[in-house]
Protein backbone atom coordinates (compact mmCIF):
# COMPACT_ATOMS: atom_id res chain seq x y z
CA UNK A 1 0.00 0.00 0.00
CA UNK A 2 1.22 3.40 -1.40
CA UNK A 3 0.80 5.99 2.06
CA UNK A 4 0.26 9.35 0.75
CA UNK A 5 0.60 12.37 3.17
CA UNK A 6 -1.55 15.71 1.78
CA UNK A 7 -0.41 18.54 3.52
CA UNK A 8 -2.75 21.15 4.36
CA UNK A 9 -1.57 24.79 5.15
CA UNK A 10 -3.94 27.42 6.73
CA UNK A 11 -6.63 29.19 4.39
CA UNK A 12 -5.74 26.23 1.57
CA UNK A 13 -7.48 25.94 -1.60
CA UNK A 14 -10.01 23.61 -1.78
CA UNK A 15 -9.14 22.84 -6.10
CA UNK A 16 -5.93 21.62 -4.27
CA UNK A 17 -7.79 18.56 -2.76
CA UNK A 18 -9.06 17.97 -6.30
CA UNK A 19 -6.07 15.71 -7.09
CA UNK A 20 -6.98 13.33 -4.18
CA UNK A 21 -9.62 12.19 -6.47
CA UNK A 22 -7.20 10.50 -8.76
CA UNK A 23 -5.72 8.52 -5.98
CA UNK A 24 -9.16 7.53 -4.51
CA UNK A 25 -10.89 6.45 -8.25
CA UNK A 26 -7.28 4.65 -8.57
CA UNK A 27 -8.15 2.29 -5.33
CA UNK A 28 -11.34 1.62 -7.55
CA UNK A 29 -9.74 -0.14 -9.69
CA UNK A 30 -8.79 -3.99 -10.35
CA UNK A 31 -5.32 -2.29 -9.22
CA UNK A 32 -6.66 -1.03 -5.67
CA UNK A 33 -6.47 -0.44 -2.78
CA UNK A 34 -3.67 0.93 -3.98
CA UNK A 35 -3.10 4.45 -1.93
CA UNK A 36 -3.65 4.66 2.12
CA UNK A 37 -4.30 9.06 1.87
CA UNK A 38 -3.62 10.71 5.12
CA UNK A 39 -4.54 14.81 5.36
CA UNK A 40 -2.07 16.12 7.75
CA UNK A 41 -1.32 19.63 9.14
CA UNK A 42 1.39 20.90 11.27
CA UNK A 43 -1.13 20.43 14.79
CA UNK A 44 -3.54 18.11 13.35
CA UNK A 45 -7.53 18.65 13.97
CA UNK A 46 -9.96 21.19 11.62
CA UNK A 47 -7.72 23.46 9.66
CA UNK A 48 -9.96 25.95 7.79
CA UNK A 49 -9.69 27.01 3.95
CA UNK A 50 -9.99 29.81 2.03
CA UNK A 51 -13.74 29.69 1.53
CA UNK A 52 -14.42 28.83 5.02
CA UNK A 53 -14.73 25.22 4.89
CA UNK A 54 -13.14 23.60 7.28
CA UNK A 55 -11.09 20.21 7.15
CA UNK A 56 -10.27 17.82 9.77
CA UNK A 57 -6.76 16.54 10.02
CA UNK A 58 -4.07 14.42 11.30
CA UNK A 59 -0.99 15.83 13.17
CA UNK A 60 2.10 14.61 11.92
CA UNK A 61 3.56 11.93 13.38
CA UNK A 62 6.62 9.42 13.24
CA UNK A 63 4.52 7.48 9.89
CA UNK A 64 6.94 7.52 6.96
CA UNK A 65 5.05 8.28 3.68
CA UNK A 66 5.92 7.13 0.16
CA UNK A 67 4.90 10.78 -1.17
CA UNK A 68 4.30 14.37 -0.03
CA UNK A 69 2.47 16.35 -1.35
CA UNK A 70 2.12 20.19 -0.21
CA UNK A 71 -1.57 21.70 -1.22
CA UNK A 72 -1.70 25.06 -2.28
CA UNK A 73 -3.24 28.30 -0.53
CA UNK A 74 -5.14 31.24 -2.45
CA UNK A 75 -3.33 34.49 -1.77
CA UNK A 76 -2.13 36.83 -4.64
CA UNK A 77 0.80 37.48 -2.66
CA UNK A 78 2.07 34.38 -0.81
CA UNK A 79 3.19 34.78 2.92
CA UNK A 80 5.89 33.32 4.81
CA UNK A 81 4.25 29.81 5.96
CA UNK A 82 4.50 28.91 9.62
CA UNK A 83 8.41 27.67 10.53
CA UNK A 84 6.66 24.60 11.77
CA UNK A 85 5.20 23.45 8.76
CA UNK A 86 8.59 23.82 6.93
CA UNK A 87 10.66 22.00 9.19
CA UNK A 88 7.88 19.46 9.51
CA UNK A 89 8.16 19.19 5.67
CA UNK A 90 12.13 18.70 5.77
CA UNK A 91 12.25 16.22 7.68
CA UNK A 92 8.91 14.18 6.27
CA UNK A 93 10.59 14.82 2.96
CA UNK A 94 14.00 12.85 3.60
CA UNK A 95 11.87 9.79 4.71
CA UNK A 96 9.56 9.87 1.38
CA UNK A 97 10.06 9.12 -2.16
CA UNK A 98 9.02 11.66 -3.46
CA UNK A 99 7.81 14.74 -2.55
CA UNK A 100 4.99 16.94 -4.99
CA UNK A 101 3.36 20.60 -4.49
CA UNK A 102 0.17 22.14 -6.00
CA UNK A 103 0.75 25.55 -7.14
CA UNK A 104 1.55 27.82 -4.10
CA UNK A 105 2.48 24.81 -2.53
CA UNK A 106 6.01 25.21 -4.17
CA UNK A 107 6.86 28.03 -1.79
CA UNK A 108 6.24 25.54 1.03
CA UNK A 109 9.58 23.39 -0.83
CA UNK A 110 11.60 26.08 -2.04
CA UNK A 111 11.55 27.30 1.91
CA UNK A 112 12.25 24.15 3.32
CA UNK A 113 15.46 24.48 0.84
CA UNK A 114 14.20 21.32 -1.39
CA UNK A 115 13.98 23.20 -4.98
CA UNK A 116 17.45 24.59 -4.64
CA UNK A 117 19.30 24.16 -7.90
CA UNK A 118 15.87 22.47 -9.28
CA UNK A 119 13.36 23.16 -11.92
CA UNK A 120 10.00 23.98 -10.50
CA UNK A 121 6.97 25.73 -11.94
CA UNK A 122 3.57 27.11 -9.92
CA UNK A 123 0.80 28.96 -11.29
CA UNK A 124 1.37 31.65 -13.46
CA UNK A 125 0.17 34.72 -11.38
CA UNK A 126 2.66 33.59 -8.53
CA UNK A 127 5.76 32.76 -10.64
CA UNK A 128 7.32 36.85 -10.47
CA UNK A 129 7.10 36.73 -7.02
CA UNK A 130 8.61 33.16 -7.01
CA UNK A 131 11.39 34.32 -8.55
CA UNK A 132 12.21 37.12 -6.93
CA UNK A 133 12.11 35.03 -3.33
CA UNK A 134 14.26 31.49 -4.51
CA UNK A 135 16.38 32.84 -6.96
CA UNK A 136 18.42 29.56 -6.77
CA UNK A 137 15.00 27.92 -8.14
CA UNK A 138 14.67 27.09 -11.89
CA UNK A 139 11.43 28.30 -12.30
CA UNK A 140 9.32 27.33 -15.47
CA UNK A 141 6.26 29.18 -14.96
CA UNK A 142 4.26 28.06 -18.52
CA UNK A 143 4.67 24.44 -17.64
CA UNK A 144 1.87 22.50 -16.61
CA UNK A 145 4.23 20.47 -13.81
CA UNK A 146 7.76 19.22 -13.62
CA UNK A 147 9.47 16.42 -12.58
CA UNK A 148 12.92 16.85 -11.37
CA UNK A 149 14.16 14.06 -9.55
CA UNK A 150 12.63 12.74 -6.68
CA UNK A 151 10.41 16.40 -6.54
CA UNK A 152 7.41 17.29 -8.58
CA UNK A 153 5.30 21.03 -8.49
CA UNK A 154 2.74 21.97 -10.37
CA UNK A 155 0.34 24.76 -11.65
CA UNK A 156 -2.81 25.50 -9.66
CA UNK A 157 -6.08 24.49 -10.00
CA UNK A 158 -6.77 21.90 -12.48
CA UNK A 159 -2.85 21.09 -13.34
CA UNK A 160 -2.97 19.32 -9.50
CA UNK A 161 -5.51 16.64 -11.23
CA UNK A 162 -2.65 16.25 -14.53
CA UNK A 163 0.13 16.03 -11.47
CA UNK A 164 -1.90 13.16 -9.71
CA UNK A 165 -2.23 11.45 -13.32
CA UNK A 166 1.40 11.49 -13.84
CA UNK A 167 1.87 9.92 -10.51
CA UNK A 168 -0.32 7.23 -10.99
CA UNK A 169 1.54 6.43 -14.61
CA UNK A 170 4.24 6.80 -12.49
CA UNK A 171 2.98 3.95 -9.62
CA UNK A 172 0.72 1.59 -11.67
CA UNK A 173 1.64 2.67 -15.18
CA UNK A 174 0.12 3.94 -18.21
CA UNK A 175 -3.05 2.26 -18.52
CA UNK A 176 -4.21 2.56 -14.87
CA UNK A 177 -3.52 7.00 -15.83
CA UNK A 178 -5.79 6.23 -18.94
CA UNK A 179 -8.56 4.46 -16.69
CA UNK A 180 -8.76 7.66 -14.05
CA UNK A 181 -8.65 10.12 -16.38
CA UNK A 182 -11.58 8.17 -18.41
CA UNK A 183 -13.48 8.16 -14.50
CA UNK A 184 -12.75 11.82 -14.34
CA UNK A 185 -14.23 12.17 -17.68
CA UNK A 186 -11.23 14.06 -18.95
CA UNK A 187 -10.53 14.01 -22.71
CA UNK A 188 -7.27 14.07 -22.79
CA UNK A 189 -4.49 13.76 -20.47
CA UNK A 190 -1.70 16.73 -20.49
CA UNK A 191 1.54 16.57 -20.00
CA UNK A 192 3.94 18.41 -18.00
CA UNK A 193 5.14 20.39 -20.69
CA UNK A 194 2.01 21.80 -22.21
CA UNK A 195 1.42 25.73 -21.54
CA UNK A 196 -0.77 26.82 -18.74
CA UNK A 197 -2.50 29.60 -21.25
CA UNK A 198 -4.36 28.78 -23.99
CA UNK A 199 -4.04 31.14 -27.30
CA UNK A 200 -7.99 30.66 -27.92
CA UNK A 201 -9.13 31.37 -24.23
CA UNK A 202 -7.25 34.49 -25.13
CA UNK A 203 -9.26 36.16 -27.61
CA UNK A 204 -12.50 36.28 -26.29
CA UNK A 205 -14.37 37.58 -29.45
CA UNK A 206 -18.10 39.19 -28.79
CA UNK A 207 -19.78 37.85 -31.59
CA UNK A 208 -20.63 34.54 -33.17
CA UNK A 209 -19.21 35.83 -36.74
CA UNK A 210 -15.30 36.22 -35.12
CA UNK A 211 -16.26 33.29 -33.21
CA UNK A 212 -16.80 31.01 -36.09
CA UNK A 213 -13.92 32.43 -38.12
CA UNK A 214 -12.03 31.36 -34.98
CA UNK A 215 -13.27 27.76 -35.48
CA UNK A 216 -12.87 27.48 -38.75
CA UNK A 217 -9.55 28.31 -38.74
CA UNK A 218 -8.88 25.56 -36.21
CA UNK A 219 -10.50 22.94 -37.95
CA UNK A 220 -8.41 24.13 -41.35
CA UNK A 221 -4.88 24.86 -39.53
CA UNK A 222 -3.04 22.78 -42.70
CA UNK A 223 -4.48 25.47 -45.10
CA UNK A 224 -2.85 28.97 -45.63
CA UNK A 225 -5.89 30.38 -44.31
CA UNK A 226 -5.61 34.16 -46.30
CA UNK A 227 -7.00 36.92 -45.08
CA UNK A 228 -9.66 36.50 -48.09
CA UNK A 229 -10.53 33.31 -47.56
CA UNK A 230 -11.05 34.26 -43.45
CA UNK A 231 -13.13 37.36 -44.49
CA UNK A 232 -15.41 34.94 -46.40
CA UNK A 233 -16.41 33.11 -43.50
CA UNK A 234 -17.27 35.98 -41.46
CA UNK A 235 -19.71 37.29 -44.44
CA UNK A 236 -17.18 40.59 -44.54
CA UNK A 237 -15.35 42.39 -46.86
CA UNK A 238 -11.11 41.82 -46.08
CA UNK A 239 -10.91 45.30 -44.73
CA UNK A 240 -14.00 45.53 -42.61
CA UNK A 241 -13.03 41.80 -41.39
CA UNK A 242 -9.04 42.71 -40.47
CA UNK A 243 -10.64 46.17 -38.03
CA UNK A 244 -13.72 43.57 -36.74
CA UNK A 245 -11.33 41.06 -35.63
CA UNK A 246 -8.75 43.22 -34.45
CA UNK A 247 -11.50 44.66 -32.24
CA UNK A 248 -12.85 41.76 -31.08
CA UNK A 249 -9.74 39.31 -30.26
CA UNK A 250 -6.89 42.50 -29.79
CA UNK A 251 -5.35 40.49 -32.01
CA UNK A 252 -4.66 40.64 -36.27
CA UNK A 253 -6.01 37.75 -37.97
CA UNK A 254 -2.32 36.82 -39.14
CA UNK A 255 -1.61 37.16 -35.78
CA UNK A 256 -3.94 34.75 -34.44
CA UNK A 257 -3.67 32.23 -37.12
CA UNK A 258 0.11 31.61 -35.68
CA UNK A 259 -0.53 31.37 -32.24
CA UNK A 260 -3.41 28.71 -33.38
CA UNK A 261 -0.84 26.98 -35.06
CA UNK A 262 1.78 27.28 -32.15
CA UNK A 263 -0.54 25.74 -29.61
CA UNK A 264 -1.70 22.56 -32.11
CA UNK A 265 1.98 22.33 -32.86
CA UNK A 266 3.16 22.82 -29.81
CA UNK A 267 0.67 20.02 -27.77
CA UNK A 268 1.60 17.37 -31.28
CA UNK A 269 5.14 17.87 -30.45
CA UNK A 270 4.87 17.20 -26.69
CA UNK A 271 2.75 14.07 -27.29
CA UNK A 272 5.38 12.24 -29.23
CA UNK A 273 3.66 10.97 -31.80
CA UNK A 274 4.53 12.82 -34.96
CA UNK A 275 7.91 13.75 -36.62
CA UNK A 276 8.44 17.56 -36.52
CA UNK A 277 8.31 17.16 -39.90
CA UNK A 278 4.46 16.18 -40.10
CA UNK A 279 3.85 18.51 -36.84
CA UNK A 280 4.90 21.33 -39.45
CA UNK A 281 2.59 20.16 -42.38
CA UNK A 282 -0.24 19.03 -40.04
CA UNK A 283 -0.05 22.91 -38.25
CA UNK A 284 -0.06 24.45 -41.82
CA UNK A 285 3.72 25.82 -41.12
CA UNK A 286 5.66 25.96 -44.56
CA UNK A 287 8.19 23.53 -43.63
CA UNK A 288 10.40 22.81 -40.76
CA UNK A 289 12.42 25.98 -40.64
CA UNK A 290 9.21 28.14 -40.58
CA UNK A 291 8.24 26.99 -37.76
CA UNK A 292 11.39 26.36 -36.10
CA UNK A 293 11.48 30.43 -36.18
CA UNK A 294 7.93 31.03 -34.90
CA UNK A 295 9.08 28.80 -31.76
CA UNK A 296 11.67 30.35 -30.91
CA UNK A 297 10.32 33.66 -31.72
CA UNK A 298 7.18 32.54 -29.16
CA UNK A 299 8.99 30.59 -26.79
CA UNK A 300 12.39 31.02 -26.90
CA UNK A 301 13.32 28.05 -28.19
CA UNK A 302 12.40 25.09 -30.88
CA UNK A 303 10.27 22.60 -31.31
CA UNK A 304 13.54 20.10 -30.68
CA UNK A 305 14.06 21.55 -27.54
CA UNK A 306 9.96 21.60 -26.53
CA UNK A 307 10.52 17.59 -27.24
CA UNK A 308 13.48 16.86 -25.43
CA UNK A 309 11.84 18.61 -22.54
CA UNK A 310 8.45 16.89 -22.80
CA UNK A 311 10.18 13.79 -22.88
CA UNK A 312 11.98 14.63 -19.27
CA UNK A 313 8.62 15.04 -18.15
CA UNK A 314 7.39 11.84 -19.45
CA UNK A 315 6.92 9.52 -15.97
CA UNK A 316 9.78 6.63 -15.64
CA UNK A 317 8.75 3.57 -15.40
CA UNK A 318 7.99 2.54 -11.20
Amino acid sequence: MHRIGFIVPQRFQLMSLAALTAFELANMTPEGPCYDIRLLSVHGGPVESSSGMTLQTTAFGETAFDTVIVGSVTEMKIPPFDPALIALVKKTAKASRRVASICSGAFVLAEAGLLNGRRATMHWAHASEFRARFPDVMTEEDRIFINDGPIWTSAGMTAGIDLALALLDNDLGPDVAKRVAKLLVMNQRRLGGQLQHSALLEMTPKSDRIESVLAYIRRNLRNPLTIDELADVANLSPRQFSRAFLAETGQSPAKAVEHLRLEAARFMIEQGRHTINVVAQETGFAGRERMRRAFVRTYGVSADVLRRNARRDIPAEA
